[in-house]
C-alpha cells in the first residue's frame, strides 16, 4: 500500500513538473528551421515572428535556413532534433504531400511531428515571363501553351510544393504539356521566370511583386475562392473557367514528437499573440500574406483536410519523385 501511494506521489509530482513546463521554458535560445532559403515568405514570417517572440521569452530566436529536397531536409533536421528547443516552420509539401510522393521517408509527419500553431495561408498565384509569354489571361496562356511543341517550361521552389502540384494540376485540367524545373525556394523560382529562364509559375505573391513591379512578370490568377483583397485586379482560377485549380500554401510551427503539452500551448498562445499585433498583420498584408493563428487542433484539421484532398490528386495525375 506504501509503494502503491508512493508511486502515486510520483505520478503526480511528474504531471505537475509537466504542467510547468511551459512557464520555465525557454530556458537557451530557440532555434526555429527554416526549409526554405533566405528571401522566401517562409524566411520572411519566421524572422518577424522570431524578432518578437525572443522579446517575450527572453531568449534569441535563430532562424536556420536548410533548404533542400524540396523541404524534406529542414523539417527531417527539426523532426529529429531532441533539445526542446528546435521548432520548423513547415508548409504544405513536406507535412502533408510527401508521404504520397515518396515511397520513403526520412520521418513520418504524423509519428514524428506534432502541429503548433498556422502562422499563414495564402493562395498561390499563376505568373509568366512578360517577355516571352505573349498572355495577359488565362485563356490567353493555355491557347499560346497549346503552340509549344515541347510544353512550357515551369519553375516551382521545390519538389513536392504546393507550387508544384497546383501546376501540375492545371496542365492536367488545361491539357497541356509542361516541363517542371525545380528550385530551392521562391526567390530564385521567380527569378527564373522573371530572367526568362522558365515561362511560368505558381507561387505565393511575395517573391513575384519586385519583378511584377519591374515589369518583367506578370500575374493572370488567383487560387482561392475569392479575389484577395491585396490584388483585387487578379481572377480567381475558378473566373478564369478552372474551378477545380484551388490551392491553399499554408505555413505553420510544428515541434518534434514528445514535446511537452505545456510548450506547445505556451509557444501557441504566444505566436497568437503576435499574429495580432497590428504591425505585425500589416507586414504580413504587405506581402500577400494572410495571418490565421488558431489552435494545435485548428491546424492538425488543416493539415488532414490537405491530407484528404490533395492524396487522391497526387495519385490521379502519378506524380512520383523516386
Amino acid at each position: 500500500m506504501k509503494r502503491r501511494t508512493a508511486l502515486l506521489g510520483l505520478s503526480a509530482l511528474a504531471a505537475a513538473l509537466h504542467a510547468h513546463a511551459g512557464d520555465a521554458w525557454p530556458t537557451r535560445p530557440v532555434h526555429l528551421v527554416v526549409p526554405t532559403g533566405p528571401g522566401s515568405s517562409l524566411d520572411l514570417i519566421a524572422r518577424l515572428l522570431g524578432e518578437r517572440l525572443a522579446a517575450r521569452w527572453g531568449q534569441p530566436v535563430v532562424v536556420d535556413n536548410k533548404p533542400g529536397a524540396g523541404g524534406l531536409l529542414g523539417v527531417d533536421a527539426a523532426a529529429k532534433a531532441r533539445d526542446g528547443h528546435s521548432f520548423v516552420l513547415g508548409f504544405n509539401g513536406p507535412v502533408a504531400f510527401a508521404p504520397f510522393l515518396y515511397r520513403r521517408m526520412p520521418y513520418d509527419p504524423a509519428r514524428d511531428l506534432l502541429p503548433i500553431v498556422m502562422t499563414t495561408s495564402q493562395p498561390n498565384v499563376l505568373a509568366v515571363n512578360t517577355a516571352r509569354v505573349p498572355a495577359r489571361t488565362v485563356a490567353e496562356f493555355v491557347a499560346w501553351a497549346r503552340t509549344r511543341r515541347d510544353g512550357i517550361a515551369y519553375s516551382s521552389l521545390g519538389n513536392g510544393s504546393s507550387a508544384h502540384l497546383t501546376m501540375e494540376l492545371f496542365l492536367h485540367e488545361a491539357g497541356i504539356a509542361g516541363v517542371h524545373v525545380p528550385y530551392n525556394g521562391s526567390p530564385p523560382a521567380a527569378m527564373a521566370v522573371a530572367q526568362g529562364e522558365a515561362d511560368a509559375t505558381f507561387m505565393v505573391a511575395p517573391a513575384l511583386l519586385p519583378h511584377v513591379r519591374a515589369r518583367r512578370v506578370h500575374l493572370l490568377a488567383v487560387t482561392s475562392t475569392e479575389r484577395l483583397h491585396s490584388l483585387p485586379e487578379l481572377p480567381t482560377m475558378a473566373e478564369a473557367g478552372y474551378p477545380a485549380v484551388q490551392s491553399l500554401a499554408w505555413n505553420g510551427l510544428l515541434a518534434p514528437a514528445g514535446t511537452p503539452e505545456a510548450v506547445i500551448a505556451r509557444i501557441n498562445a504566444d505566436v497568437n499573440a503576435v499574429l495580432h499585433e497590428p504591425g505585425v498583420r500589416q507586414a504580413l498584408d504587405a506581402q500577400g500574406l494572410a495571418p490565421v493563428g488558431g489552435s494545435a487542433a485548428d491546424f492538425r484539421r488543416t493539415i488532414d483536410a490537405d491530407i484528404k484532398r490533395w492524396g487522391p490528386v497526387i495519385t490521379r495525375l502519378g506524380v512520383r519523385l523516386d
